[in-house]
C-alpha cells in the first residue's frame, strides 16, 4: 500500500474506497474527476471553489482531486495562451517535410528541434516523413526558413522535399490542445 501523504486521514485511505489511492488507472477516473478535467481545459485559471461548486464538492474536496490528478500525471501542467498576433507572430504554416532514403527517426527528429520558429513537430508514418508546425512574422519570414530547413544537414538528416500549407484559421476542439 502508498503511504498516505502529510494530512491525508488514513481511515479513508483503509476504508477500501479507491477513489483516495494515489495511484488511479484511468479507467478507474470517476465522472466528477473528468468533469474537473473538462473545467480546467476551458479555463485551468479556476479555483478549486469555483470547480467544487460546479462539480457539487466542497472547495477542500475538489483541490484534493485536482491536487491527486496533478500528482498522477493527468494534468501536466498550466499554460498561458498568448496573443502570438500582437508578438509579432502572426503566421503560422504547417510544412511536410521528406527527407533522404535511410534517414533515422531519431536523425528526423533533431533536424529542426533548435529551429527558433518551431512550434511543434511530429515524425509520421508514411509519406511526409516530419510535419513541423512553425510560427513566423510574414510570408518572407516564412520562405527563409523553409529554405534555412532545405540547406540544413545533420548527420544523415537531409531534407529532400517539402510541401508547406498557411494557415487560415484554428480551432481547439474539444479534446482540447496537444500538450
Amino acid at each position: 500500500m502508498i503511504a498516505a501523504p502529510p494530512g491525508c486521514d488514513e481511515s479513508l485511505r483503509d476504508s477500501g474506497h479507491k477513489r483516495y489511492d494515489r495511484d488511479v488507472p484511468s479507467s478507474d477516473l470517476d465522472a466528477v474527476d473528468r468533469a474537473i478535467l473538462e473545467l480546467l481545459v476551458v479555463d485551468g485559471r479556476r479555483s478549486a471553489s469555483e470547480i467544487g461548486r460546479l462539480v457539487n464538492l466542497s472547495p477542500a474536496a475538489a483541490k484534493r482531486r485536482i491536487d491527486r490528478l496533478e500528482q498522477i500525471g493527468y494534468i501536466r501542467g498550466y499554460t498561458a495562451i498568448l496573443d502570438h498576433a500582437m508578438l509579432g507572430g502572426q503566421l503560422e504554416a504547417f510544412s511536410e517535410l521528406r527527407f533522404a532514403p535511410g534517414t533515422q527517426v531519431d536523425d528526423i527528429d533533431s533536424a529542426f528541434a533548435d529551429l527558433p520558429e518551431l512550434v511543434e513537430s511530429f515524425t509520421v508514418a508514411g509519406d511526409p516523413d516530419a510535419l513541423v508546425r512553425l510560427r513566423v512574422s510574414d510570408v518572407d519570414h516564412l520562405k527563409r526558413v523553409i529554405d534555412r530547413m532545405r540547406r540544413a544537414q545533420r548527420g544523415t538528416a537531409k531534407i529532400i522535399g517539402t510541401k508547406t500549407l498557411i494557415v487560415l484559421g484554428s480551432r481547439t476542439g474539444r479534446a482540447g490542445p496537444r500538450s
